[in-house]
């Protein structure tokens, strides 16, 4: 199972690396989760810098697909040097995005109409291209999720891995990143946001 965790430059790194850290739970079940950028490197709204595990053109043939966000998204979304990059198929993907990524969802046309979550910065202008933008977490029609706030990255993550590997997968890779004392009020709580969705 191919991952492609899409990181761009200025992305927040909790969106990045709170999904990749979840899904690499399934590593010792074949699971290759890789962040996936248009650049060798990219740095962080906060200055990290990072290396691609793979070039963007990884996400055209990956299982699954989860757009990340940042500060420079509006900027991604109107430069289509990066966007012909991606040929993604709904049909063939779960595509996930959180925040600003949705902004990228829309203007790929991979919400084609649908509801969706976004942070609050973003929502005016995923609003302007035409898509409702929904007051909660998380939401997901077929294969297609998004979710709206830093934190909404275990949302997708457990969507992800419900949907491919059973509600068990899911519930004991939130179960490992759940604080401590906090485990079993934490998995209930994820996979009751993500569930009416599967």
């Amino acid at each position: 199972m191919n991952v492609a965790i899409l990181t761009f430059e200025g992305f927040n790194e909790l969106d990045s690396f709170i999904a990749a850290g979840i899904l690499n739970r399934m590593k010792s079940a074949g699971w290759h989760v890789q962040i996936t950028c248009p650049a060798e490197t990219v740095t962080s709204m906060n200055g990290v810098t990072v290396s691609a595990q793979q070039p963007l053109e990884f996400a055209n043939t990956a299982d699954v697909v989860l757009f990340g966000s940042g500060i420079y998204t509006r900027d991604i979304a109107d430069d289509p040097t990066i966007l012909e990059r991606l040929r993604l198929n709904p049909e063939q993907q779960l595509i996930g995005a959180q925040c600003s990524g949705t902004l990228l969802l829309s203007v790929l046309g991979i919400l084609k109409g649908l509801p969706a979550c976004t942070d609050l910065t973003t929502k005016p202008w995923v609003i302007e291209s035409g898509i409702k933008v929904l007051n909660q977490p998380f939401f997901a029609q077929g294969n297609v999720a998004t979710a709206g706030g830093c934190m909404s990255s275990q949302y997708l993550a457990a969507w992800v891995l419900a949907k491919l590997a059973g509600l068990e997968a899911a519930e004991s890779a939130v179960h490992y990143v759940a604080p401590v004392g906090e485990k079993e009020a934490s998995v209930a709580h994820s996979l009751s946001v993500v569930t009416p969705f599967l």
